[in-house]
């Protein structure tokens, strides 16, 4: 996403990329009824990948994350690749509008306090994304943490080697860890989450901004639509702009996912499995007893359990999630006459 309108310049042409559409300029009541509408499809196309990445990090031993799928399908049917997605989806819609108004609100303020300090339009709009992929993340985790503690839960139910409590649905996930934990424990992991979530979106935003510059400036140029048989100006179409976008937005997950895999297989951890204390009461164990017990069984190597299904699906809903909320932009902007 770019800050303004942007103009590249490769080979001696020029390339206009469609403006930014700011928070200013949107429709709020659309933009938020869509979303949710857009996000849960999303959403749920992903959920699969998501589950096998949770099972596979709090596995006591690795195994094939497709295989693992083919046993769960074996045993429970598709339906054993949702569990957990309608607690998930609940919490999701609320945390994803708080995510949305504070990334926009942020990008907005910040992108112009940068533009007014004298910044390139390359620097503003990355230290724009950047710094409100990090305020979005940080807010969010207020409605994201309760709802990834009981998802993650009923999504490990039946694992093998997992000690974790038996569940029948999300609110009975819910009462159970209230009536052990209290509230606090459904906040089990939220200062991990915030150490994960916030750099990993703050790294998503600067990079997917510093990749879409990247892949105009590189191939970009190659499949725009000239507007002139011997002008230099070239306008890309709709698609183009939406391939860029979506190859930009791949390229910043796979930088994301591999940067904070370690932080993120910990706070899955943290959040999912019980340990005890000194007396052997159940409790969640602490950051530095779950780093020993990952060490432990499977040396430095076992932070990245789950690596590949967390690469594939952060670049996969990176892809759908950036074309899919560019695409609600345009259509939530006022007076907006199409994509």
């Amino acid at each position: 996403m770019n800050l303004t309108t942007a103009e590249e310049e490769s080979s001696a042409q020029e390339i206009h990329i469609p403006a930014d559409i700011n928070w200013e300029m949107l429709d709020k009541s659309k933009f938020f009824v869509l979303g949710a509408a857009l996000f849960s499809g999303v959403s749920g196309a992903l959920y699969p990948a998501v589950l096998m990445k949770t099972r596979q990090q709090v596995c006591h031993s690795q195994g094939s994350c497709i295989r693992g799928a083919f046993t769960l399908v074996r045993h429970e049917g598709l339906r054993g690749l949702y569990r957990g997605f309608g607690t998930s989806l609940m919490g999701t819609i609320p945390a994803r509008a708080l995510y949305m108004t504070a990334l926009e609100v942020t990008k907005s303020s910040v992108g112009s306090a940068a533009v007014g300090l004298g910044f390139t339009d390359a620097k503003a709009s990355a230290a724009a994304n950047a710094v409100g992929g990090l305020t979005a993340a940080m807010a969010a985790q207020l409605v994201w943490t309760p709802v990834d503690v009981v998802s993650q839960r009923l999504m490990v139910q039946g694992s093998s080697g997992i000690r974790c409590c038996n569940y029948v649905n999300g609110f009975d996930a819910f009462r159970k860890i209230v009536r052990a934990d209290g509230v606090r424990g459904l906040y089990r992991g939220f200062g991990i989450s915030i150490l994960t979530y916030a750099p990993s979106n703050a790294v998503w935003w600067a990079s997917y901004s510093v990749a879409q510059r990247m892949v105009w400036g590189g191939v970009g140029c190659y499949v725009c639509k000239k507007d002139g048989e011997n002008g230099n100006a070239m306008k890309p179409d709709s698609k183009t702009v939406m391939a860029v976008q979506g190859v930009s937005a791949a390229i910043a997950g796979s930088v994301s996912a591999l940067i904070t895999m370690p932080l993120d297989t910990i706070k899955t951890r943290l959040q999912v499995l019980d340990g005890e204390d000194s007396n052997g009461k159940r409790g969640g164990p602490s950051i530095g007893q779950t780093v020993r017990n990952l060490v432990r069984e499977g040396g430095w190597t076992a932070c990245y359990r789950g690596l590949g299904p967390r690469c594939a699906s952060m670049s996969m809903s990176a892809t759908t999630m950036i074309t899919t909320y560019e695409f609600l932009k345009r259509l939530s902007a006022k007076n907006h006459d199409g994509f």
